[in-house]
């Protein structure tokens, strides 16, 4: 049962949670995401880019900071597997209504 509440306070109270007043960790994980879309030349050139269409301003050390951050890393890697899953699991079901479907489709006359 011991071992059950760590598991049960370790998922509510993860050991990456920590707020950052410059940075907060969604505007870090949002930014990944844009950077990784944008068609931009380097980091400064995706912060002046994010700036002018998006209107946020960021200070670029504090972006670059937060890149070597290595509760980031973490918060990242928890995300990343949270995503998977559910990514994976939305897409079981939806190939299994397809399946569904497709066999409806070839039974009918």
């Amino acid at each position: 049962m011991e071992k059950l509440e760590h598991r049960v306070l370790a998922e509510r109270h993860p050991l990456w949670a920590r707020s950052c007043p410059e940075l907060k960790d969604i505007d870090f994980i949002r930014l990944g995401l844009l950077r990784c879309i944008s068609v931009v030349d380097s980091g400064r050139h995706f912060l002046q880019t994010n700036e002018q269409i998006y209107g946020q301003l960021l200070p670029h050390s504090t972006y670059f900071k937060s890149l070597k951050s290595h509760r980031r890393t973490s918060m990242l890697e928890a995300f990343e597997q949270q995503s998977y899953h559910l990514h994976s699991e939305h897409c079981y079901r939806k190939a299994l209504i397809i399946l569904k479907h497709s066999r409806n489709l070839t039974n009918t006359p």
